[in-house]
């Protein structure tokens, strides 16, 4: 396939084609080197076509190889003259777990935005990558858009080892003891949380909304220790936040961790708790059956029927695995 591909490609050059040509979709126009570099992660095809011209700065090329498995699209386009800050490259980057293509990145980029330190703690990433921005540039002073400190805000999301590292660039304050009581429990250090829950009873009804939303937001970054916790001391459980202002039970099943999802209904998360788009926990398991192949639809299905949920009664798109599974599960009631 690939190698008919790039036959045809390098044809059509020959002959005057534009490398620069693109297509719309939607509201985005899609050059021909984001198939090659974005979409089908191709180094040689991406390659043929900024040899022929195409521009690398096209707004989407760069930003989407960073999806591709491994460095080689991202590192040509960069060495081609593509720049991070155009593409949004250092917040893309920092979705994945990844210290070498962010070292990569950083190391064309012009400097590191606030908003690309706070991201970076917001999606759990470590005191490596934290300490790779900082040495790019990174304002340790960095605030959220609701004025907390990227140092408060490390300890909001659990990150101990790195509000160290902005401790010593300068960035450390003295705490609340809501402040306190967040950060032991995202840190899941229980001892710590029990304590002071035993010293300030009514701790939970004093935290702020953001500090509430920590509960949705360490569910979306995969903090399901922190989580786990933060219910059992009792934490609101359909407080919503993250991404798509969604409750922790709507991110567990979009993630398809039917242990944790599981774990909320038994107290007291609901299927009928509705996320930013508008639609419910139902909703959140069609879509993420269709579009998530790997998750467990099957078992969080499992988990909101033994909830009551009415998955039976809902005539939605899920996928062919998952809609099986609900008429053998219709089945056997109706028989």
């Amino acid at each position: 396939m690939w190698r008919g591909l790039r036959r045809c490609a390098r044809l059509l050059l020959d002959n005057g084609a534009d490398p620069n040509q693109s297509w719309k979709h939607g509201e985005h126009a899609l050059s021909a080197l984001y198939g090659a570099a974005g979409k089908n992660f191709d180094p040689e095809l991406t390659r043929m076509l900024l040899d022929a011209g195409a521009e690398p700065n096209d707004g989407e090329s760069l930003y989407h190889s960073i999806d591709a498995p491994d460095h080689a699209c991202t590192r040509i386009l960069l060495e081609a003259g593509a720049r991070p800050e155009l593409a949004n490259a250092v917040a893309k980057q920092l979705d994945h777990d990844d210290v070498e293509r962010l070292r990569l990145i950083l190391k064309y980029a012009q400097g590191v935005e606030d908003r690309e330190l706070i991201w970076a703690i917001r999606r759990g990433r470590s005191a490596e990558h934290i300490a790779l921005l900082l040495a790019a540039g990174a304002n340790p002073q960095a605030r959220t858009k609701d004025g907390l400190s990227a140092y408060r805000y490390a300890l909001q999301c659990g990150l101990r080892d790195v509000a160290k590292l902005l401790e010593k660039a300068g960035a450390g304050e003295p705490l609340s003891i809501e402040e306190r009581f967040v950060a032991a429990c995202a840190a899941a250090d229980e001892h710590e949380a029990l304590q002071m829950l035993a010293a300030h009873p009514g701790i939970i009804g004093q935290l702020s909304e953001s500090q509430l939303q920590q509960l949705p937001e360490l569910t979306e970054a995969g903090n399901h220790r922190a989580v786990r916790l933060m219910v059992e001391l009792g934490w609101p459980i359909a407080v919503r936040g993250g991404d798509w202002t969604a409750s922790s039970l709507n991110l567990a099943v979009f993630q398809g961790n039917q242990a944790l999802a599981r774990f909320l209904l038994e107290r007291g998360a609901s299927w009928s708790e509705v996320h930013g788009f508008g639609g419910n926990v139902c909703g959140t398991l069609a879509w993420a059956s269709r579009n998530k192949p790997d998750n467990d639809s099957i078992g969080c299905a499992q988990a909101l029927l033994d909830h009551g949920a009415p998955l039976l009664d809902v005539n939605d798109y899920y996928s062919e695995e998952l809609e099986d599974f609900l008429s053998q599960e219709r089945a056997k009631r109706s028989g």
